[in-house]
């Protein structure tokens, strides 16, 4: 089994729109984040997909640690 690393320490801000999809990177290898780019090839850790309820700005997590995969739930602070 593979850990994830931790790119960053506070959440990415990103702007997403209603109805589109995305791919969290959740091994934190990608060169791309907090988006994947495949870099969890090889590993036992897959990205999250997720649809955007609305156009907004999301804060999706950086530390690769959250209860609440894509989005940033504080973990970091703690």
């Amino acid at each position: 089994m593979s850990e994830a690393i931790s790119p960053q320490n506070e959440p990415y801000s990103v702007n997403v729109e209603k109805g589109e999809s995305y791919y969290w990177c959740a091994c934190g290898r990608s060169k791309n984040q907090p988006f994947c780019d495949g870099s969890h090839n090889g590993t036992s850790i897959t990205p999250v997909a997720f649809t955007a309820e609305k156009t907004e700005t999301a804060y999706l997590c950086g530390c690769k640690k959250t209860a609440s995969a894509p989005f940033c739930d504080g973990t970091h602070a703690k």
